[in-house]
């Protein structure tokens, strides 16, 4: 009897008879490259002798069972990094509640009637003027805040010190000056993560403010 090269389309299935063998069992590298074997054996055990195979051909079954085991090892390398990845991605949102996500916005969040928020400076500055706005337009109170470094800056406000409700309150203006020379800012909300919850490998937060934002939304956090 004589039989063809290998075919080895058929590694990731079992082959014969092998009790106690699960069907995952049958699906790791080892249990390819036992197949593989097996049949290698068969098949020179039973070649023609008159034209029996050749190095070359050797060399490429060799290839292809190399091929088909490195194939399932990789799978199995980048399921483990993805159960990595979402322990990960856990621990990191559970990491974030109590601290206060950076929104782009220009309201102040309040508690206990102290506002707070805050902004981004392109550069650094001389003099640094937020003015609290009401909801018709006008200037309710200026916080002085100095000469500030570029970047990430906070700052609170209390209204109830100034006798203002916090309903009259419509958000803030940001002064900023190097000098005689304006200074860019962005507004930024700051909202406390009250809860965080993930779906589809990404993180949400439930903010103080009752609202639900992605990972991704927040420019930074305190």
């Amino acid at each position: 009897m004589f039989i063809q090269p290998l075919d080895l389309s058929n590694l990731g299935t079992t082959v014969g008879s092998t009790t106690g063998t699960t069907a995952k069992n049958s699906m790791t590298p080892e249990a390819s490259q036992d197949r593989f074997l097996k049949l290698l054996v068969a098949q020179l055990n039973n070649q023609d002798p008159l034209n029996p195979m050749d190095n070359a051909q050797m060399t490429t079954q060799m290839a292809q069972i190399n091929t088909v085991s490195g194939i399932q090892e990789l799978n199995a390398t980048l399921k483990g990094m993805a159960t990595q990845f979402s322990s990960l991605t856990a621990l990191q949102g559970t990491s974030l509640i109590g601290r206060e996500a950076l929104l782009p916005g220009d309201s102040l969040t309040f508690k206990n009637g102290q506002g707070r928020a805050a902004f981004s400076l392109e550069a650094k500055t001389t003099d640094v003027k937020v003015d609290i706005m009401g909801t018709n337009g006008e200037v309710l109170d200026t916080v002085e805040m100095g000469a500030l470094s570029g970047g990430l800056n906070g700052f609170t406000w209390d209204a109830t010190a100034r006798g203002i409700d916090p309903a009259a309150v419509k958000g803030f203006k940001v002064r900023a000056f190097d000098g005689a020379t304006r200074v860019d800012s962005v507004s930024l909300q700051r909202l406390s993560v009250d809860s965080v919850s993930f779906s589809s490998g990404s993180i949400y937060m439930l903010l103080e403010n009752g609202s639900t934002r992605a990972y991704n939304d927040v420019l930074a956090f305190m």
